[in-house]
C-alpha cells in the first residue's frame, strides 16, 4: 500500500505520493506560435508526475506546453482539477499512526506547489520562525525525495530524454510515456540491475548520501519547472500542516535524527 510505503520507509504519514514536474526539450514544433517556448528559453513540453515510495511512477500527465510552466499546470490537469472538486477517489482520512487524531490523505510537493488538505507543501524557507518548522520541512523532504530520484533514474538509464528529442512532439509524447511505463515494468521485475541501492540516495540515521545518477551528466533536456499555481494557503490546509509540525515533535511521531538533521547552523530548542 503506498501510504504505508510512505510511512515505513520515508517517515512521512497519510502521504499517497511525491508530486513534481519537469520540462522535456524538443525541437522547435512547426506552426507552435511559441506555445511550447518556455521562459528558460527552448522548447519544450510539461511532464507532470506523482511516484510511490519505491520510485515508481503511478500517475503522469504529458504535455502541457513548456510556455506554461508559470502558472496552472498541476491545477489545469484532469488529476489537479479532481482533486480540487473533490471529485478524484483518494483514500478517506486516516489516524496519524500511533493517534486519535484524524487527518486527509496527502500528496508532498516543494515550494512550486501550492498548499492544500491533498498536497502538503512545506513552510517558506524565508519565513521559517521554529525549530519545529525546520523539522517539518526535512521530514517533507525526506518523502518528496522520491519523485526527484524517480525522474532521476528515468534521466539516466533512457538517454533519449538527455538531448533533445528530434521528432513530432505527438510522437515525443508517446516516447516519454512508453519510457514511464518501461521505467515502472523493470523496476517491478528486476530493479536491482535497473536501479542497484548504490544507485538512488541512501539515508542512514538521516545522514543522505546522494545516488550515482546525481554523479552523470544528464544534460539540460530534463529540467524541473518553476512555480505551478497559487501560493494562498486555505486555512484548513495550514491547519493541517501544523498538526503534521506538531505530530512531528512528539515522541510518537518524531524520528531519533531529526533534530540533528534538520536544525544544523540552529539553536535547537525541541519544544518550538
Amino acid at each position: 500500500m503506498i501510504i504505508d510505503g510512505f510511512w515505513n520507509k520515508w517517515n512521512f504519514p497519510n502521504c499517497i505520493g511525491a508530486l513534481d514536474g519537469k520540462h522535456i526539450t524538443i525541437q522547435a514544433p512547426p506552426n507552435s506560435h511559441s506555445l511550447n517556448y518556455n521562459y528558460k528559453g527552448f522548447f519544450s513540453f510539461i511532464l507532470m508526475a506523482i511516484c510511490d515510495a519505491n520510485y515508481k511512477f503511478i500517475w503522469v500527465d504529458v504535455g502541457d506546453y513548456g510556455s506554461n510552466s508559470d502558472g496552472g499546470v498541476w491545477a489545469n490537469s484532469n488529476l489537479g482539477r479532481s482533486l480540487e472538486s473533490g471529485t478524484v477517489d483518494i483514500p478517506a482520512p486516516k489516524l496519524l499512526p500511533g493517534t486519535t487524531t484524524l487527518l486527509p490523505c496527502t500528496l508532498v510537493g516543494d515550494e512550486a506547489f501550492p498548499l492544500k488538505t491533498y498536497l502538503m507543501r512545506p513552510y517558506p524557507r524565508k519565513s521559517l520562525t521554529s525549530d519545529s518548522q525546520r523539522i517539518f520541512n526535512y521530514r517533507l523532504s525526506r518523502a518528496r525525495r522520491t519523485i526527484e530520484n524517480a525522474f532521476g533514474i528515468l534521466t539516466s538509464r533512457w538517454r533519449i530524454l538527455r538531448r533533445s528529442i528530434q521528432c513530432k512532439e505527438e510522437t515525443a509524447h508517446k516516447i516519454v510515456l512508453a519510457l514511464v511505463v518501461l521505467h515502472n515494468y523493470i523496476m517491478s521485475f528486476n530493479e536491482r540491475k535497473y536501479c542497484p541501492l548504490h544507485f538512488v540516495d541512501q539515508e542512514v540515521n538521516g545522514i543522505i548520501t546522494p545516488g550515482q545518477w546525481r554523479n552523470e551528466e544528464l544534460g539540460s533536456h530534463i529540467v524541473r519547472i518553476s512555480q505551478v499555481g497559487s501560493n494562498r494557503t486555505a486555512y484548513t490546509a495550514s491547519v493541517q500542516r501544523d498538526i503534521l509540525r506538531k505530530y512531528f515533535m512528539t515522541n510518537i511521531g518524531a524520528v531519533d535524527w531529526q533534530f540533528d538533521c534538520a536544525l544544523r547552523g540552529y539553536n535547537i530548542n525541541i519544544s518550538s
